[in-house]
């Protein structure tokens, strides 16, 4: 039933009833990630993979590989990923200056050789964008973009998880605790304020179940 509602302006609007929203269908509702995949995370082997199938996809290969590389090896959420900016990115000191979002601790990560090498490549190609990983359009790069980035190349990588950008930082958690590294400078890296969602990686981490069994 559709009722007649006199505006302000003496024009006239239609205006649905209650009974005709009821009969609208309801939108599907998000399935748990736990249904849709076993693990939050990924295996350093399966980043690799990720990587180099980013590489091998469409004309920005580069750019997207490096950008799995970077978000991977500092634990970046998306919004920091595709925020970052050249004056972050110290090449000379292997230095890159890490702005947290979500209140997160700030911090300094050294920068790897093979981070640095594809970043280089990547600041040869720039066109003076103040941004690291920009678009086409020479913006910087979207969440959903990335978002885009990942589920593609973990399709082609021929992984059994679907793949999505957070689980890149869940994976920089679990390869941290598994090398068995500091509880406390693991939450420094990944910029934790609160020390327990860094307990919940070294909780999970396989090597602390090495000594179970001699043979």
């Amino acid at each position: 039933m559709t009722n007649v509602v006199t505006l302000p302006s003496g024009r006239f609007r239609e205006s649905s009833s209650e009974s005709d929203n009821a009969n609208r269908p309801t939108p599907p509702r998000r399935r748990p990630n736990a249904e849709l995949r076993s693990r939050e995370h990924l295996t350093p082997g399966e980043v690799d993979r990720l990587i180099t199938a980013a590489g091998k996809l469409g004309r920005h290969g580069h750019r997207d590989a490096t950008m799995i590389l970077v978000a991977f090896r500092h634990g970046l959420r998306v919004s920091e990923l595709t925020s970052l900016r050249w004056d972050q990115v110290d090449l000379e000191q292997g230095l890159l200056h890490v702005r947290r979002r979500k209140n997160g601790i700030p911090s300094t990560h050294p920068l790897r050789g093979p981070e640095l090498r594809a970043l280089r490549q990547l600041e040869r190609k720039s066109k003076a964008s103040p941004y690291v990983f920009v678009s086409e359009r020479k913006g910087p790069m979207t969440p959903s973009a990335f978002r885009k980035v990942v589920a593609r190349a973990g399709v082609a990588a021929g992984l059994a998880l679907p793949c999505h950008p957070h689980m890149l930082r869940h994976s920089t958690g679990f390869k941290l605790a598994n090398d068995g590294q500091d509880t406390r400078a693991i939450q420094h890296y990944l910029g934790h304020k609160n020390i327990q969602h860094t307990v919940a990686y070294t909780q999970l981490a396989a090597d602390r179940f090495n000594g179970f069994w001699a043979d």
